[in-house]
């Protein structure tokens, strides 16, 4: 006979107690897995000094429309006999910070085949950035392996092993 206090019943109340424990190990090891990833990124990020606003570099470009130039340089232009004439700082209106931004030195001007000038600003993403990539994906595999390691070894204790998904 099967009632409620059949031995079938409390052998389904244990196992399922079992995966209660478990999904919440699962859970909490998977919290503490991330913060600690986190952790270390950012004490990488600390101790090697990278600059994360540095490491994709957005031109910026004067535009005499909403921009007023603060000082004038000469520039050698690729394709042109004679330097060019170009905004090297200004203030841009819209910048709340009021800082004057810079023509950046990576920055070469180029005359193209209509005449017009370009800009040609060269890499926007150094080693550094995807440096710091690849410490994450690491990282991040690293807590994957971890996680699985910890949760079948926790499984075994629990003796839930042979039952396992």
């Amino acid at each position: 006979m099967s009632g409620p206090d059949s031995p079938a019943s409390e052998a389904v109340a244990v196992d399922e107690g079992r995966r209660t424990k478990l999904q919440r190990y699962s859970w909490v090891v998977t919290g503490l897995l991330s913060l600690t990833g986190g952790a270390v990124v950012a004490l990488t990020v600390w101790g090697t000094g990278i600059k994360v606003n540095q490491l994709v570099r957005l031109p910026e470009i004067f535009n005499p429309s909403s921009d007023v130039c603060l000082r004038f340089g000469w520039h050698d232009v690729k394709g042109a006999a004679e330097p060019v004439r170009l905004c090297n700082e200004w203030i841009q209106l819209s910048d709340p910070t009021g800082e004057p931004h810079r023509l950046q030195q990576e920055t070469h001007v180029v005359q193209g085949a209509d005449g017009k000038l370009y800009f040609d600003h060269g890499t926007r993403m150094g080693y550094q950035a995807f440096g710091l990539g690849a410490w994450v994906m690491v990282i991040m595999a690293g807590g994957v392996a971890m996680k699985r390691r910890l949760i079948a070894r926790y499984r075994l204790r629990l003796g839930l092993a042979e039952k396992a998904s």
